[in-house]
């Protein structure tokens, strides 16, 4: 008796790897190293350097956009509920830009960032966003810290418009996530001692 009820449990515990791993096995294949169109529509602005495409209702590909860093938003599920100086415009001018795109195309990066997001390069009527970002101001180039990401012309073209502008109005953006994780660590402490 008791050795049926284990058979069936790990039986179950079975089932529910296979179904698992089947799950996965059924994410679309995402084309990359090659632009794909992407409609305009479907573009959800998170950040200066982040959108969501909806493809559909259960397909949702969150993008880190290549070869920019820009000013951050609150991220209150990271525990952070300050703008930097600039996040909120750099957002706003990533916003107006896709708001105004006739047509966006997503050049992928063949793998993913750390955090499952996917990188790549968005050219917003024939444009690379990136150098649009770098050029507004509202950007700083990755490139030179992170590589080409086997992109190299859409990263040669970040690389180049960040030499003909001048220094940006912000505090580098890894510096102030830096800061934020350095004041949050320090928030929990206090709420410790206090508690």
């Amino acid at each position: 008796m008791l050795m049926s009820q284990f058979r069936h449990f790990i039986l179950l515990v079975l089932l529910l790897v296979a179904s698992q791993v089947c799950a996965e096995d059924n994410k679309p294949a995402r084309q990359s190293l090659t632009r794909v169109p992407v409609d305009p529509a479907l573009i959800d602005v998170g950040d200066g350097d982040t959108v969501v495409i909806h493809w559909s209702d259960d397909d949702k590909e969150r993008i880190r956009i290549l070869g920019i860093d820009t000013p951050e938003v609150a991220h209150h599920s990271m525990g952070w509920y300050d703008d930097q100086p600039y996040g909120s415009e750099a957002t706003a001018f990533a916003k107006g830009v896709f708001a105004m795109a006739e047509s966006v195309e997503l050049l992928r990066s063949a793998e993913p960032d750390g955090y499952g997001r996917t990188l790549g390069y968005l050219f917003v009527n024939g444009r690379n966003y990136s150098v649009l970002a770098v050029t507004a101001g509202f950007a700083i180039e990755t490139v030179s810290h992170y590589g080409d990401n086997g992109l190299p012309g859409a990263s040669e073209a970040v690389l180049a418009a960040s030499r003909t502008v001048g220094p940006v109005a912000f505090e580098e953006p890894y510096k102030f996530r830096r800061r934020m994780r350095e004041l949050n660590d320090w928030r929990k402490e206090q709420k410790a001692v206090n508690d």
